[in-house]
């Protein structure tokens, strides 16, 4: 269940916005979390769309940072929308982040998606900028700067039934999910609470 409590979504006192998923009871669910986003507010077709922050983990915990076009919700759903996940992780496998764009034709488990992993460290060690930079003609991946996936127009376009949707505005989401088909459901051993902690988020023109 994602609320908009101080115990869920909050400063920390030292410039960072921390989002925290909780094992409790609460309006019927058994975990709570937050979901945040900039739908309405802020919106961008093109440029480079970077956070910085450090992850949670654990089996089950699910953290995102992602963006959906700006018709979502208005005159399209989804993945007629369009989404680009810049960074999302299973929990239980907290050296591995995934990198994946969603459209029709390429969605949920049809998925574009490269995976970038860290040798003898885990992401929720320490903070990492997550970016993609994005071109009328492709969308780049990098972790801390390091380009570990290119997807191209012409390699969406030349799939059997895909259409490329990133041509118009997208916004901006964080989040971090409990359970879910792409993470199962956590275990008695996840360790909760957890939190997804967001240094800054900067968007830049091309």
């Amino acid at each position: 269940y994602y609320t908009d409590r101080p115990e869920n979504v909050a400063m920390d006192g030292e410039g960072n916005l921390v989002i925290t998923a909780r094992r409790e009871g609460f309006a019927g669910s058994p975990f709570t979390s937050a979901r945040i986003n900039t739908q309405n507010k802020f919106e961008q077709q093109f440029g480079r769309f970077e956070a910085r922050l450090k992850t949670p983990f654990g089996p089950g915990v699910w953290p995102a940072f992602w963006m959906l076009g700006g018709t979502f919700g208005q005159e399209e759903i989804w993945p007629q929308a369009g989404e680009i996940d810049l960074m999302e992780m299973r929990g239980q496998e907290p050296s591995i982040i995934h990198g994946s764009i969603h459209g029709p034709g390429y969605s949920a488990g049809n998925a574009i998606t490269k995976t970038f992993g860290l040798e003898n460290d885990r992401f929720d060690n320490d903070f990492h900028t997550y970016a993609v930079e994005w071109f009328p003609d492709r969308l780049d991946f990098f972790v801390d700067d390091f380009l570990f996936q290119r997807i191209t127009r012409e390699e969406v376009e030349d799939r059997d039934d895909a259409i490329w949707v990133f041509d118009k505005p997208f916004f901006i989401l964080f989040n971090v999910a409990v359970g879910g088909t792409f993470v199962g459901f956590p275990i008695d051993a996840t360790p909760l609470p957890q939190t997804m902690t967001i240094d800054y988020v900067r968007v830049f023109t091309q």
